[in-house]
């Protein structure tokens, strides 16, 4: 986005071939980026977390990102970007230390489902 906005200032990008900033309007990255600093910052605080507490790191951070999306018409988040905050999700975890497939199974999910529960986008 910040590659658009220059080549738009420079004047080599034809402002009608222009999109990201349509697409990803600063306040909704900037929400976004809230929520996900949130959910970093909660998750140091559980270096000994068991599996309620981390499921409940992950509803905040979903539920977080579902008001973020309400508030942009219910299409802040595109297939691409859905995959992407979910993957900072799961790697989020990992780097914490969760064993994100362990504690999926340990649950009856599949990796990639533990957001399922709460996520609307």
């Amino acid at each position: 986005m910040a590659e658009e906005a220059e080549e738009l200032a420079d004047g080599t990008l034809d402002p009608e071939c222009a999109c990201m900033a349509g697409l990803f309007p600063e306040e909704l990255l900037t929400a976004t980026d809230a929520v996900l600093d949130t959910f970093e910052n909660e998750l140091r605080g559980l270096a000994e977390a068991d599996d309620a507490q981390i499921f409940g790191a992950v509803e905040r951070v979903v539920l977080a990102l579902n008001a973020v999306n309400e508030a942009h018409g219910e299409s802040a988040y595109e297939t691409d970007e859905r995959e992407q905050l979910c993957d900072f999700i799961d790697q989020s975890l990992t780097e914490r230390g969760v064993d994100v497939v362990a504690l999926a199974a340990r649950h009856g999910l599949g990796r990639y489902q533990i957001t399922d529960r709460w996520r609307e986008w």
